[in-house]
């Protein structure tokens, strides 16, 4: 066991193995995982099995490990690197099957994902859906676990949005969708996600090759969402760039360059979005001007009138002459 701990311990600081092909991101195996406090949580490979590492964000020290069959990895959540799979509160941990977005074939015929107890590493549930389900985030506590569902071979980046109730361990019918825009198609590759800081509100910038880009907004606690169109005419290679960030105490998300320079910003629950440094038109206003400048102008022509008698007076008074 120290042999095995301490082989773990060297390979946290290797490279991971991003597995991904197509439009989802996938699992990374090794690397530094995903973040939960102070710890990490590292998926580890080997021979028709995965070792589950907990170890100390600070030094890499380990502090727990379990072994289970098959292979998995910690979900990765966008093309830029975010990873997920670990609930806010810090209460589970769940693990996508390596063959998630690395398949021969456009879509998995069955999917697994493994369910832990993220403080004791006990497995809760192996789950195994019929079809082709990546991971796509979890409520707070836990609770619900909300999956990304391929269901077309001829268009491979359309998706639905589905839930798994994991303390009823079903998934449950329908799909997570934006019922005031009946008409939206969800359709493109996740590129960049911020959550709230309650981990309530999970937010994924997505690329849209048939159309403008959006942000998937995902209330994981009541499970719904709402998707907003982004205006945009530059080249999609550039969206690569955009990053999220949650401000203002949650009621704004920006979406900015990775330098940091704003793009716009969207009001949370509103959804109405604002373009930093575009001077809005001034609101009308209700004060009487017009009087002001009928005012001065009168003040203006009896000055104009005692300076013109003033002139005359200095003058003196005229003198006709005969002819």
């Amino acid at each position: 066991m120290r042999r095995l701990l301490l082989v773990l311990a060297v390979g946290l600081g290797t490279a991971p193995a991003a597995l991904a092909a197509g439009p989802d991101p996938g699992v990374v195996v090794g690397g530094s995982g995903v973040a939960g406090g102070n710890v990490r949580y590292v998926a580890r490979g080997g021979p028709g099995a995965t070792t589950v590492v907990v170890a100390q964000a600070r030094d890499g020290s380990i502090l727990r490990s379990a072994t289970l069959h098959g292979r998995f990895g910690v979900p990765a959540v966008t093309f830029n690197g975010a990873r997920g799979g670990l609930s806010n509160d810090g209460s589970t941990l769940v693990l996508a099957d390596t063959r998630t977005g690395n398949s021969n074939s456009p879509l998995q015929r069955r999917s697994s994902l493994a369910v832990f107890d993220a403080r004791t590493l006990r497995v809760r549930e192996r789950i195994e859906l019929r079809g082709d389900y990546s991971f796509d985030a979890l409520s707070p506590n836990g609770s619900r676990l909300y999956l990304i569902q391929h269901v077309s071979e001829q268009q491979i980046m359309h998706y639905v949005v589905r839930a798994y109730d994991l303390a009823h361990r079903q998934l449950l019918p329908g799909r997570i969708a934006d019922k005031s825009q009946a008409g939206w198609v969800m359709n493109g590759m996740p590129l960049t996600r911020a959550t709230s800081a309650d981990g309530r509100w999970v937010y994924t910038f997505y690329d849209n090759p048939d159309g403008y880009p959006f942000v998937h907004a995902l209330d994981s606690v009541r499970g719904v969402a709402h998707c907003i169109g982004i205006p945009w005419k530059g080249s999609d290679n550039n969206l690569w760039h955009l990053r999220m960030s949650v401000r203002d105490g949650g009621r704004t998300l920006s979406i900015h360059w990775r330098s940091g320079r704003p793009y716009l910003s969207i009001a949370v629950g509103s959804w109405r979005i604002s373009h930093p440094g575009v001077a809005r038109p001034a609101a009308p206003s209700s004060f009487p001007w017009w009087i002001l400048g009928l005012a001065l102008g009168l003040v203006a022509a009896a000055a104009l009138a005692v300076l013109g008698r003033r002139r005359l007076a200095a003058r003196g008074p005229l003198r006709l002459r005969r002819a």
